[in-house]
């Protein structure tokens, strides 16, 4: 299925005409540049002349670099060299915001943190994206699995003894978010002040936030917070049912109300009378008792007919999805919630694939794709003429290798 892809950037979007330089790799900068970059930006990720190698990732990791590097140009450096370094440092100086997520001291030591940069443009914004914010833990290596493990995520997620890091890249992507709403905010203040500031977007963090809803539970009730397939579920039906032929189907009655439309729907009314299972607080307690007695008569129906049920009394559920059941979604493909990029990698490069766009609208339209995920150095040439570089200049810098593309 062909899905829409806008090819120019209206200037109604809100960060049209601002300019933003990713030193960026893996799923967080990325994420943040993304973010800009939808919004409107004009969005360069700069990469190693080898290619971020996010591109030539296999397995989990083989979506990164098309989910996340859309509506940017690319221009490739090798920052080892003079003449590369001097480049990207002439880019960093006219861009209104700078994303960076290498290793504390990585940009330092090539003159491309915000000390130097803002020295060249007091106006810059400058976002760092790191494992840990300022701190004991700053120097430590940070993956979106450490952070979960050390961070409550993981215990909350898996079954008790069993820590269980969440089914996608939530602290990755969670924090590239958050760096460009700290970038978003900054722009802001400097439209008051003219002054740039930098920002910083961490990990650890992040998942903390994350958590922050379990370690408030225990600073209120002095009760520690279950792993959530173990916790005590504070609605009586609120879990996975398995039915006919083993399929399995999420349902949720979370008020008295809704207690009283579903057994209504199924024709249960010794349930619907029995004085135990008058409130929901009541059927919380009866729960070990209750849910046995759902689940069997639950199991000889079909997920479609419960399904039916529960939608045409307006009662929660869901069926238990696979992401790739998501492509062909009805309500995604209804609403522009899809749309094609083309790949620059591997097996599959020249071919398009539908991506997920950001999950907002602005004036009633969805965010699109303007530009495909950038070729490597895609766009080398032409960023270095707006930069002041001649054909001769550029051919010497291609000869060094301190460019490609």
């Amino acid at each position: 299925m062909s899905h829409p892809s806008p090819p120019d950037a209206p200037p109604s979007l809100p960060l049209a005409g601002l300019r933003v330089v990713e030193f960026t790799h893996m799923v967080m900068g990325p994420t943040c540049g993304m973010v800009l970059a939808d919004l409107g930006a004009d969005v360069i990720k700069v990469e190693p002349v080898e290619g971020d190698r996010t591109r030539h990732l296999l397995g989990a990791g083989a979506g990164f670099f098309p989910m996340f590097n859309r509506n940017k140009k690319s221009i490739a450096l090798d920052l080892r060299q003079p003449q590369g370094l001097e480049a990207a440092i002439r880019l960093a100086s006219t861009a209104d915001v700078v994303a960076q997520n290498f290793k504390p001291g990585v940009m330092k030591k090539y003159g491309l943190d915000y000390a130097a940069l803002s020295r060249l443009n007091d106006r810059l914004i400058y976002v760092n994206h790191t494992g840990f914010l300022p701190g004991p833990y700053e120097h430590r290596t940070a993956l979106d699995e450490v952070v979960q493990m050390m961070g409550g995520l993981a215990y909350m997620t898996g079954r008790p003894g069993d820590p269980l890091r969440a089914g996608t890249s939530v602290n990755d992507i969670m924090g590239g978010m958050f760096g460009a709403i700290g970038a978003m905010a900054a722009l802001m203040q400097r439209a008051q002040t003219g002054k740039g500031q930098e920002i910083d977007s961490a990990l650890f963090e992040n998942n903390v936030f994350l958590v922050g809803q379990h370690m408030m539970q225990y600073a209120v009730t002095g009760q520690a917070a279950e792993p959530m397939p173990n916790r005590i579920s504070a609605w009586s039906v609120y879990d996975v049912f398995t039915v006919q032929n083993d399929e399995q189907i999420f349902l949720a009655a979370v008020s008295d109300a809704q207690w009283a439309a579903m057994c209504t729907a199924f024709g249960w009314s010794d349930l619907l009378a029995d004085p135990q299972y008058a409130t929901n607080n009541s059927r919380v307690r009866l729960r070990p008792r209750l849910l046995p007695e759902l689940r069997q008569r639950f199991a000889p129906m079909t997920a479609a007919h419960i399904a039916q049920r529960f939608e045409d009394n307006g009662l929660p559920y869901a069926p238990i999805s696979k992401p790739e059941q998501l492509l062909n979604d009805p309500h995604l493909l209804a609403t522009g919630g899809l749309a094609d990029v083309r790949l620059t990698d591997g097996e599959r490069a020249g071919q398009q694939a539908p991506t997920t766009l950001l999950p907002i609208r602005l004036a009633g339209e969805r965010l699109g794709v303007r530009l495909n995920p950038p070729q490597l150095g895609e766009h080398t040439r032409e960023l270095l003429h707006s930069l002041g570089y001649d054909e001769a200049a550029i051919a010497t810098l291609r000869t060094t290798g301190a460019i490609a593309g």
